[in-house]
């Protein structure tokens, strides 16, 4: 990825919008460009519940797309002072909490709905970690109220009649305030 049209791009994108800013850092992570943006205000480049942010990494890939002529958007995430990565910590948090309960019970879970980027960062958790092998998630509902279920690999078998445990949906789990 061409690090210095991102830089570019989005130096242009808060400097318009009057956003203060002091650097920008871009790294990749697998097929995730990660960019850093260091302020000494970086609340108002969050903005309530990361609608700012969230608007601004739109905002970026929209215009990355345009001119570098790409077929698809870039897997590009924004984060201001560590923000983002709190939160992925925490929904990689309640996965891991939601998961003892799965294997405890044998019940699947549903998580709270969470944005595209967020589910897919549990699908990849569960995936990619070892202590975490006997579980399987997928994703289930339409649009803003999509969500992640974790359920154990090997489910008891229904007999004939029976039904399925319903998806249990918790409103205390740590997501309450996500950006999503």
């Amino acid at each position: 990825m061409d690090s210095a049209l991102i830089t570019d791009i989005l130096g242009r994108l808060l400097q318009d919008l009057d956003l203060p800013f002091t650097g920008i850092a871009i790294s990749e992570e697998g097929d995730i460009v990660r960019v850093d943006i260091s302020s000494n205000e970086p609340s108002r480049i969050i903005g309530w519940h990361g609608e700012t942010l969230n608007s601004l990494q739109h905002l970026a890939k929209s215009i990355l797309r345009s001119l570098a002529k790409l077929e698809r958007s870039p897997f590009l995430v924004l984060d201001v002072d560590g923000y983002r990565r709190v939160q992925e910590d925490k929904v990689r948090s309640v996965a891991e909490q939601k998961a003892d309960f799965v294997r405890r019970t044998g019940s699947r879970v549903a998580l709270a709905p969470m944005s595209p980027y967020f589910r897919r960062i549990v699908h990849m958790h569960v995936t990619n970690t070892p202590a975490l092998q006997d579980l399987t998630t997928e994703s289930v509902g339409e649009g803003e109220y999509r969500q992640v279920v974790l359920r154990c690999k090997e489910e008891k078998m229904i007999k004939g009649g029976e039904e399925l445990s319903p998806v249990i949906e918790s409103k205390q789990d740590g997501l309450e305030n996500l950006d999503v």
